[in-house]
C-alpha cells in the first residue's frame, strides 16, 4: 500500500492500493483494509476513487458522501 498524501490534512485515509478493478483503502484507527471493487462499489465509483487516491485529496470525502459498498 502507498501512503495517502492527505493534502487537506484532515483525511481519515492513511494508505491505499490501486488495482485493475479495485481500490484498497486503509483508514486511520482501523486495522482492516477495505476493498472497493467494480463489483461491489460500481465501475464509476472505483474510477473516481482511483483519481482521488492518486491525487491525495478527496478520497475520504467521496467515500463518506457516495457510500460505495466495499467487499466483506
Amino acid at each position: 500500500m502507498k501512503p495517502y498524501k492527505n493534502l487537506s490534512g484532515k483525511s481519515g485515509v492513511v494508505a491505499y492500493a490501486v488495482g485493475g478493478d479495485y481500490v484498497d483503502v486503509k483508514f486511520r484507527g482501523r486495522d482492516e483494509v477495505y476493498r472497493y471493487s467494480e463489483r461491489s462499489a460500481g465501475k464509476d465509483n472505483v474510477a473516481a476513487m482511483k483519481v482521488y487516491a492518486v491525487n491525495g485529496r478527496g478520497l475520504s470525502t467521496f467515500i463518506s458522501k457516495a457510500q460505495p459498498a466495499h467487499e466483506r
